[in-house]
C-alpha cells in the first residue's frame, strides 16, 4: 500500500464523513451570536474564539469516533457482517492498541485547544469541555444501555451551543440550547437509522439500544418524530425572535425528510438491509438543513445591517 493510502486511511478511522455532525451544529450556534450581535443583543464578540470553538467540537467528535470503534471491536459489536462504512479494525489494517492510542492523541489535542480557550474565556467553559470529555469516554457504555440517543443529544447539540457561545461572549446563554435543538434531533436520527438497520445484529452482540427496546415499530416512529419535530422548533424558534425569519428556508430540506421517512416506513424486520445507506441519507439531511438554516440566518443578519 502506498503512502497516500496509508495517510487516507488515518483520515478515514476518525470518519471525518460524520464531522458534520458536530461542525453544523457549531456554525449554528455561531451564526445564533452573529444575529443576536446584528440586533444588539449581544456587542462584546470573540469571533476567533468561536472559530476555534468549531474546531474543537470536529476534534472531541474525531476522539468519540475512535474510541468508540475500539469499543465496538473489543466487545465483539462491529463485525463482518455488519454493513455500513469500513472499519478498520474489522478488517484487520490497525491493532485496537494503535486505535486507542490515536484516540488519545486526538483528544489531547482537543483539550490543550480548549484550556486555550478557557483562559481567553472563562472557567465555566471548563465544565463545558469536562462534560464533553466524559461523553467521549463513556459514551460506549452508555450506547450499551439504549442511551446513546440522550448522550447524542446532549453533545452534539447541548453542550455544542453552550460552549460555542460561550467563548464567543463569556456568557452562558441558555436560548442558544434552543435554537440548536433541531438540528440536534435529526443528528441523533443518523444514531436511531444506524441502530434500526442493526437491530438484528446489535441483539445477538449482546447490547440493548433504543431500536432494541422499542422493536421495529417503535423504532419507526421514533425515526420518523426526529425528522419532523425540527420543523416545529424552527418555527417556534423564529416565533422567539432568536433566529431571522429566513430560517424558514430549512423546508425545503423537507422533501429529503419524507424521502428518508417513506423509506424506513416501508421496512420490515425482516428487510432490514433495505435501509442500509438511512444513516447516510440522514447525514445529508442534517448538512443540507444547517446549510439552509445558516444562510438564512446570515443573511437575515445582514439585512438587518
Amino acid at each position: 500500500m502506498n503512502k497516500k493510502q496509508h495517510i487516507k486511511n488515518w483520515l478515514i478511522a476518525m470518519h471525518p464523513w460524520s464531522f458534520p455532525a458536530s461542525a453544523m451544529p457549531a456554525l449554528i450556534a455561531f451564526t445564533f451570536v452573529f444575529y443576536s450581535y446584528s440586533r444588539g443583543v449581544i456587542t462584546d464578540i470573540n469571533w476567533i474564539n468561536g472559530v476555534l470553538a468549531i474546531v474543537g467540537a470536529v476534534i472531541f467528535h474525531a476522539a468519540g469516533n475512535l474510541i468508540g470503534d475500539y469499543y465496538d471491536f473489543i466487545y465483539e459489536v462491529d463485525g463482518e457482517k455488519k454493513t455500513g462504512p469500513v472499519r478498520l479494525l474489522v478488517t484487520g489494517y490497525f491493532k485496537p492498541k494503535t486505535i486507542l492510542i490515536y484516540s488519545f492523541v486526538v483528544l489531547l489535542v482537543g483539550i490543550i485547544l480548549g484550556i486555550y480557550l478557557i483562559t481567553q474565556s472563562g472557567f465555566s467553559l471548563f465544565y463545558i469541555g469536562l462534560a464533553g470529555i466524559l461523553s467521549v469516554f463513556f459514551y460506549y457504555r452508555l450506547k450499551y444501555i439504549a442511551l446513546g440517543e440522550v448522550v447524542i443529544f446532549i453533545s452534539f447539540s447541548q453542550l455544542v451551543a453552550l460552549g460555542v457561545v460561550y467563548t464567543m461572549t463569556s456568557q452562558i446563554i441558555w436560548s442558544s440550547l434552543l435554537v440548536v435543538a433541531p438540528v440536534g434531533m435529526l443528528i441523533v436520527g443518523i444514531l436511531h437509522a444506524n441502530n434500526t438497520r442493526d437491530l438484528v445484529l446489535d441483539k445477538a452482540a449482546g447490547i440493548h439500544t433504543q431500536a432494541i427496546k422499542l422493536g421495529i415499530e417503535g423504532s419507526k416512529i421514533l425515526y420518523q418524530s426526529l425528522l419532523l419535530a425540527p420543523y416545529v422548533l424552527v418555527a417556534i424558534i423564529v416565533m422567539a425572535e432568536l433566529l431571522h425569519s429566513l430560517s424558514f428556508l430549512v423546508l425545503l430540506s423537507f422533501p429529503i425528510a419524507l424521502s428518508n421517512i417513506k423509506k424506513i416506513k416501508q421496512v420490515r424486520l425482516d428487510t432490514l438491509h433495505e435501509i442500509k445507506t438511512l444513516d447516510v441519507a440522514t447525514s445529508k439531511l442534517v448538512a443540507i438543513f444547517s446549510i439552509l438554516l445558516i444562510l438564512g440566518n446570515v443573511i437575515g443578519s445582514i439585512i438587518l445591517n
